[in-house]
């Protein structure tokens, strides 16, 4: 069966930066979009950023130009750097796989990964 395990969540300052890494085995990973989703305290789940098997990213409005996807089709991974992080960033973070067409439809979860920014 597909599993994903993500890694690199933590705590980090105001303004600080994390790498999170998402392995993942059981897929044709390649063929496969790739996203990263957020769920904070009280809140809903809400998506972040996914990329698609050509490679095109999108992100939410509310870390563009701070968080950056990326895959590794060679290793079956997936990134989510993230930079200039802000207390309303602290949530658990988790890694997906699933499809794009027109939007992105993930199909499996991680178990994710606490982010915690302190102010």
């Amino acid at each position: 069966q597909v599993q994903l395990v993500e890694s690199g969540g933590g705590l980090v300052q105001d303004g600080g930066s994390l790498r999170l890494s998402c392995a993942v085995s059981g897929s044709i990973f390649s063929i496969y979009a790739m996203g990263w989703y957020r769920q904070a305290p009280g809140k809903q789940r809400e998506l972040v950023a996914f990329i698609t098997r050509a490679g095109t990213t999108v992100y939410a409005d509310f870390v563009k130009g701070r968080f950056t996807i990326s895959r590794d089709n060679a290793n079956n991974m997936v990134y989510l750097q993230m930079n200039s992080l802000k207390p309303e960033d602290t949530a658990v973070y988790y890694c997906t796989q699933g499809n794009y067409r027109g939007n992105y439809y993930p199909d499996h979860w991680g178990q994710g990964t606490q982010v915690t920014v302190s102010s």
